[in-house]
């Protein structure tokens, strides 16, 4: 039977499966030994095209957490402006993690008063501070023997508010305040809401290193690992985060990110700072997400072709020179950071091909694409695990008609057959 075949909804007894409420994951192998592999230490190579069954479960997983992040937020996302916030409970879709931490971030802007005469039941959309994500820890032995480490977690969602929308086109390059490299700089929006503390809460800055520190400190002498993983705009600050977090304590572990559907966050001299850091970053990116191509003016693009060969080798020496001076000078001169798997929407067999803008951006949409992916030759698998309930919950309008008509006609359309645990599925409220 051909893939195309096996992944046809006449196939109905694999159709009924990829539809039910249960969730069916890519084999959670024991990572042992190899662990700081999967984490990044040689920038996933070889892992990536065909992708490693074992990186693509750990992407896919660290995504969940994300997921987590939003279904806490959309739960409840008005916090009040007069009193400090009361403690969160959040679903996680791993029951071996604690989380240990809530995490917030502050617009450093506000709307102008004629908003609130115009519109004075927005309500928590135009808010300065909003829950933004968490700090997780994993505690469960059997799973720290299984990764070879114990986990630290970290998870940012992406834009909600009206302000953080307002922060996302502040996109003007800036300096970081702590560096003493003036050409190190990253987004102005990106920068204030890492930075900016607010009423009753702390800056995102502030909770995580006292959080990566008071953790650090309490499994002092055990192999410890620092993952962060974000969609959107959690995916930028999950860069500023990184950068943050990795000269807060003497020794700090091994730091990794894991970005789906993130913006460019600063120039190559912010680049060169994580690289410097040794912060690895894997940037999940949708080939047609238009998040993906913004801020700024991407002039380094066309001189990454070799990277075996140094960059003063693909040009003449006077370009050079004006390329250098637009790269450090030019306010909107963004670079990207670390290593790309890419996946595209056109590959999957169950979407549109024609698929609209959110749905090329939508978290549940990459952790489809992820899942389905197996190498640029070959770019979904039959034997894809990831339901399609959620898939098709979230964008329907995006899923072929086939697999929606089926769905039907298998009775699982209903809001109800979608009703997933919150533990094992959680919906992608990203838009």
């Amino acid at each position: 039977m051909s893939a195309a075949d096996d992944m046809s909804p006449r196939n109905l007894i694999r159709l009924q499966r990829l539809l039910s409420k249960t969730m069916e994951y890519s084999p959670r192998n024991n990572l042992g030994s190899r662990w700081r592999e999967y984490h990044g230490c040689y920038d996933w190579s070889g892992l990536l095209d065909p992708l490693d069954e074992n990186l693509r479960r750990e992407v896919v997983r660290y995504g969940e957490f994300v997921q987590a992040a939003y279904h806490c937020f959309h739960s409840n996302p008005a916090m009040s402006a007069d009193e400090a916030p009361l403690p969160r409970h959040v679903s996680l879709p791993e029951r071996s993690y604690k989380v240990t931490k809530s995490l917030y971030a502050t617009s450093s802007v506000g709307l102008p008063q004629w908003v609130d005469d115009v519109a004075p039941n927005l309500g928590w959309m135009t808010q300065r501070s909003s829950w933004m994500g968490f700090v997780a820890v994993c505690d469960d032995k059997r799973e720290i023997q299984r990764m070879g480490r114990r986990d630290i977690v970290i998870a940012l969602r992406g834009t909600a508010t009206c302000l953080e929308w307002t922060e996302n086109f502040r996109a003007q390059l800036v300096e970081i305040s702590e560096s003493d490299n003036p050409t190190q700089k990253v987004g102005r929006g990106f920068l204030s809401l890492h930075k900016t503390p607010g009423a009753h809460v702390p800056s995102l800055a502030e909770s995580v290193v006292d959080e990566v520190q008071r953790l650090t400190e309490m499994y002092k002498g055990e192999n410890l690992s620092i993952t962060i993983t974000g969609h959107s705009l959690g995916a930028a600050l999950s860069l500023l985060v990184a950068d943050e977090i990795s000269s807060c304590a003497p020794q700090v572990p091994p730091i990794a990110v894991f970005s789906f559907g993130g913006p460019r966050v600063g120039n190559k001299g912010f680049a060169d700072r994580l690289n410097e850091k040794n912060i690895k970053v894997l940037r999940i990116v949708n080939n047609q997400d238009l998040i993906t191509k913004v801020p700024g003016v991407f002039i380094d693009e066309g001189f990454k072709q070799d990277p075996d060969k140094p960059k003063e080798e693909q040009r003449n020496e006077s370009f050079a020179r004006v390329f250098n001076m637009l790269e450090n000078y030019n306010p909107w001169a963004y670079s990207h950071v670390g290593t790309e798997l890419k996946v595209d929407t056109k590959m999957s067999p169950y979407l549109k091909p024609n698929v609209d803008v959110a749905c090329c951006h939508d978290l549940e949409a990459y952790l489809h694409l992820v899942d389905g992916f197996l190498s640029m030759e070959c770019p979904f698998r039959s034997n894809a695990k990831r339901s399609l309930a959620k898939l098709i919950d979230n964008q329907k309008s995006n899923v072929k008609q086939l697999y929606t008509h089926e769905a039907l006609s298998l009775n699982l359309e209903r809001r109800d057959s979608f009703s997933i645990s919150m533990i094992s599925c959680l919906p992608s409220p990203s838009r």
